[in-house]
């Protein structure tokens, strides 16, 4: 009996037959694959893909998540191809699915990462492993317990500063690391200005380091602008990387706090 995969925008898939021949369009994923034991299946990655580092050396790069090649794809001939609802351009990836196979991920929530890592182990047939991985990120989570919630709000732009919705992965992140967001109502990613920021009142600034790189220099600039004392930068890809990254999660997001309350 053959098991399909629903994929996280409702299609249907029936796994593909070996050799497979994967090509990410998920710089979160290609990591995933990467931990999941595909080195040779995996045979094309995009520009930011940058973990892990031998793959971005050696793997055939074809664009950006938002730009992708179509024919340096065709040319590697893929079995298998890994995308995302947000982070790929929706009339590309229709394109590719035209002629290979497509899995289209939908993350918003910690459980959908979950569902996601378990559909990639059925499609490339490391089931086991990817089981596995999401008990030990689960197990993680669940030592977690911050019984206060800090509220902030999580910058990931300049120029127009930028934050993140309720509907983000990110914002299920700050839950579980026992932050509040102080923009929770609002959808996707919001521009704010240093006067809403005032308004705002967040008890800290979480800076993230992508896809804006902030520095210690933007920690001065906004305590100057903004009177908020109290700004971190945090590693964007902990709060953001939906795939096997998340088993540094728990760990970091401990360390974070404990960091916040010492400075308080």
């Amino acid at each position: 009996m053959s098991m399909y995969v629903q994929h996280q925008t409702g299609k249907l898939l029936l796994p593909p037959s070996h050799p497979l021949r994967i090509v990410s369009l998920v710089p979160s994923i290609s990591e995933l694959l990467f931990d999941l034991g595909l080195n040779d299946e995996v045979v094309g990655i995009t520009k930011f893909c940058v973990h892990p580092k031998e793959w971005f050396k050696s793997r055939t790069r074809i664009g950006g998540t938002k730009t992708v090649s179509f024919e340096k794809i065709k040319a590697l001939e893929p079995t298998l191809i890994f995308a995302n609802k947000e982070e790929n351009v929706k009339e590309q990836v229709d394109k590719l699915a035209n002629h290979f196979l497509v899995y289209v991920s939908d993350i918003v929530t910690l459980d959908d990462a979950f569902e996601m890592i378990k559909d990639t182990g059925i499609l490339t047939g490391t089931e086991a492993k990817a089981n596995e991985l999401v008990q030990q990120i689960d197990a993680s989570f669940q030592l977690l317990n911050f019984e206060q919630q800090v509220r902030t709000l999580y910058l990931i732009w300049q120029k127009p500063y930028m934050s993140i919705g309720g509907d983000t992965f990110i914002n299920s992140m700050l839950q579980k690391s026992g932050f509040k967001n102080a923009l929770a109502n609002a959808m996707r990613y919001p521009e704010v200005t240093i006067e809403e920021i005032k308004v705002l009142k967040p008890d800290v600034l979480l800076l993230s380091s992508e896809p804006f790189p902030f520095k210690q220099k933007h920690i001065n600039e906004l305590k100057e602008l903004t009177g908020i004392e109290k700004i971190i930068l945090v590693d964007g890809e902990i709060f953001s990387w939906y795939g096997s990254r998340m088993l540094n999660a728990g760990a970091y997001f401990a360390k974070l706090r404990e960091s916040l309350f010492l400075t308080s």
